[in-house]
């Protein structure tokens, strides 16, 4: 299963940049993280290896997170123009999963957030889910950039909100 989502986010672009790849603001606009720590590597950079518990109801889900792209490496002073990849392979139980972020000046002030995203799954029951409900997936990859915009541009905390 494939799609992608995307988002307009009123900050400049290399603010938005800082925001993701700070690992301190995580739980503030990630839904449900519970724990995001590097097994190897250093947070952000390619080729670090992180364990993630993510909690979706009362369901926990862990997995693993492979920072595969980054570019530029060095976050700050990022040309006029040029197109920052975040990219990260996340495999779990019965999911493989790519995640290809893109960030763009849409104007002066303006980033657009494009995600493209792909998932495979093993085992009859995670068949059965990604067959049977795949607009949850985009729906939740979506309410993630929500979350972040409500955070980057008004300092929303997710862990504030009630559902």
């Amino acid at each position: 299963m494939k799609y992608t989502v995307s988002i307009e986010i009123a900050l400049p672009r290399e603010r938005v940049v800082q925001l993701l790849a700070d690992p301190a603001h995580m739980s503030k606009w990630l839904r449900g993280l519970v724990l995001h720590e590097p097994l190897s590597g250093v947070h952000g950079q390619v080729g670090t290896k992180s364990r993630v518990v993510m909690e979706m109801g009362k369901q926990k889900i862990e997995c693993t997170e492979t920072i595969t792209r980054r570019e530029p490496t060095d976050l700050r002073g990022i040309p006029e123009g040029h197109v920052v990849h975040f990219d990260r392979k996340i495999v779990g139980e019965g999911m493989w999963s790519a995640v290809r972020d893109r960030l763009t000046e849409a104007g002066p002030e303006t980033t657009l957030w494009a995600s493209e995203n792909e998932y495979r799954f093993s085992g009859l029951l995670m068949r059965l889910v990604g067959l049977l409900m795949p607009g949850a997936f985009r729906k939740q990859s979506l309410q993630h950039m929500e979350d972040f915009k409500a955070f980057a541009e008004q300092g929303k905390d997710v862990r504030e909100a009630k559902d």
